[in-house]
């Protein structure tokens, strides 16, 4: 059974507002966005759980196809520090560039340093005054390796 997110313009929306925030020399990840966003109506807890990162891939994929320069697309990544775009497409370089040039990708690697650049999320009474939460914190686990997460391509 696939589960249909209800109201997609205005999850999509939300994910723009939110990775509106994400300063320049930072990154977050797909998860991270979608812990903000409370489980959209109709949605079951578990399934957004399961869904949420997915979803915001899907409203970053739409602005960054056409390279929206309102929404910093390029600093939402895996919880691997890399891209989710297609390895050789022009979508996944443009990206590295653009991480490159802020100074959270180095020249000699395709991984950000989660641990190093990765964001806090916006501050409190902003997400309080648009009914969302707390973003989940970016760490490794205890092993040091990232949480598993799909390729969203």
């Amino acid at each position: 059974m696939s589960i249909i997110l209800p109201d997609r313009p205005g999850f999509y929306a939300l994910v723009w507002e939110i990775v509106r925030q994400v300063p320049a020399g930072r990154v977050t990840t797909f998860s991270q966005v979608a812990s903000m966003i409370p489980p959209p109506e109709g949605v079951k807890p578990e399934d957004y759980a399961r869904l949420g990162a997915r979803w915001v891939g899907d409203a970053l994929n739409r602005v960054s196809l056409v390279d929206d320069p309102n929404i910093p697309w390029h600093r939402v990544i895996n919880v691997r520090g890399t891209s989710s775009l297609p390895e050789n497409s022009e979508g996944a370089a443009l990206q590295r560039g653009r991480l490159r040039a802020e100074g959270v990708m180095p020249p000699d690697s395709e991984a950000v340093d989660l641990a190093a650049y990765g964001w806090e999320g916006p501050d409190p009474a902003w997400l309080a005054a648009r009914g969302l939460l707390p973003p989940k914190p970016i760490k490794l686990n205890a092993d040091g390796d990232a949480p598993a997460q799909m390729r969203l391509f």
